[in-house]
């Protein structure tokens, strides 16, 4: 049955909740449940079927057209949790089993999608709890210990456990599938090569690679375009593969991987690339990291950086209310706007001479991952992870996989030069 077919057998039977009726279809109802039902009647795009923990169907339809969702409660525990601890309590709640959904992309983008219902349900209102969660965040910064620290609890989760669901260049951002590859791996080999491209780099040419990862595109650059590359990571795990890789590439003489942090680079380059590692630099260090390209960077070289943004007009919000993402999946993370990237640029007299979005080809990426993870998790149980962590990692590329679609956030491949 597709998922177009299950929201219309849910959708089918259900009780219309109005402002004339709501008082008492929630009659009886625990107060939070109340506030959370009520809250949905603020809904202004698509709809949402409703199952209650009692088996009483009800549905919400917004006056313009967005997402069709349908939601199952088992309990009232996401009513409770997501009014006081936000995106945190939704995730932790879907982690314990409280709730399901045919379509859980469709659930959350909903709620990205509607702005002010989506806002109180989001965010929460739990004083303490949010502030406990803003102190978890502070003591998260990405000092160079604590970035050590940071990339580690997502990166070192195993070689092994990445191998099973990435594609075979173990590439580990978004692809790019707007050029016209189909699959996986030929859409991550266009990224790569549509970035190099923006970034001028030819044969010969010295590369500094911000955040190597598993050496990707090191491997590509060394053997596709005939230049040299020298790659940074903090991760352990990350290092001992990429070089393995690139020994039995045959391409130790053109690459060099090193683990080090990026502000301990001092050496100059032609080209600079960094994928998506921006994200996990922190605010606080910013501006220190575009410092550091104009400094790495010899004169007329550019820097081609492929960064998640998020819109303007959410940054203060997200800044102020760390998320599930930064408690759970990236800790110290911080996503930017794109004004954050020309600001800092111009700081630093770094000229801006590309800037493209391919928000939807990440969808798109993200989707391809939870269907890659979901057919090797009987592979991936063994090295021990159990349910709790399956579902935390389902709802991962859910959330960022809504994110994308609701274009809340962005990712783009951004080039700038030095004068």
């Amino acid at each position: 049955m597709s998922k177009a077919q299950d929201w219309n057998l849910l959708a089918r039977d259900a009780v219309t909740l109005t402002a004339e009726n709501i008082s008492r279809l929630v009659k009886g109802l625990p107060f939070k449940a109340k506030l959370a039902l009520r809250g949905l009647l603020r809904m202004q795009h698509g709809s949402l079927a409703v199952t209650l923990p009692d088996g009483r169907r009800l549905l919400v339809e917004g006056k313009k057209a967005g997402p069709k969702a349908a939601l199952r409660l088992n309990n009232w525990n996401l009513a409770h949790r997501a009014l006081t601890s936000g995106t945190i309590g939704v995730a932790e709640t879907y982690m314990d089993g409280d709730w399901d959904s045919p379509d859980i992309t469709a659930f959350l983008e909903l709620f990205l999608v509607n702005g002010e219902a989506a806002f109180s349900y989001a965010h929460g209102k739990g004083g303490l709890g949010r502030l406990f969660e803003r102190i978890r965040h502070w003591m998260n910064a990405n000092t160079k210990t604590g970035s050590k620290r940071n990339i580690s609890a997502h990166y070192d989760l195993g070689n092994n456990f990445y191998r099973e669901w990435l594609d075979p260049s173990m590439t580990y951002s978004s692809a790019l599938y707007s050029t016209g590859a189909n699959d996986l791996q030929s859409a991550q080999n266009a990224k790569y090569r549509a970035l190099a491209e923006a970034t001028g780099i030819r044969a010969g040419d010295h590369v500094l690679e911000i955040g190597c990862g598993w050496g990707g595109f090191a491997e590509f650059a060394a053997s596709e375009l005939n230049c040299k590359v020298t790659g940074l990571t903090i991760s352990r795990e990350q290092l001992a593969f990429a070089q393995e890789r690139i020994r039995k590439a045959g391409l130790d003489d053109r690459v060099e991987f090193r683990f080090q942090d990026y502000r301990d680079e001092a050496g100059l380059y032609d080209r600079i690339v960094s994928i998506e590692m921006f994200e996990a630099v922190g605010e606080k260090y910013w501006p220190s990291y575009f410092s550091k390209l104009r400094q790495c960077l010899k004169p007329g070289g550019k820097a081609g950086l492929q960064i998640i943004t998020i819109k303007d007009e959410s940054f203060d919000q997200y800044r102020s209310n760390p998320d599930f993402i930064q408690k759970y999946v990236f800790p110290g993370g911080m996503l930017p706007t794109r004004n954050h990237l020309a600001e800092l640029a111009g700081k630093v007299e770094l000229s801006l001479v590309k800037d493209f979005g391919f928000g939807l080809d990440y969808a798109r990426t993200l989707a391809e991952w939870r269907e890659r993870f979901w057919s090797v998790w009987e592979r991936i149980r063994p090295m021990g992870f159990d349910e709790r962590f399956k579902r935390l990692w389902e709802f991962y590329l859910f959330y960022c996989e809504a994110g994308f679609r609701a274009r809340n956030i962005d990712v783009r491949q951004v080039v700038f030069s030095r004068s």
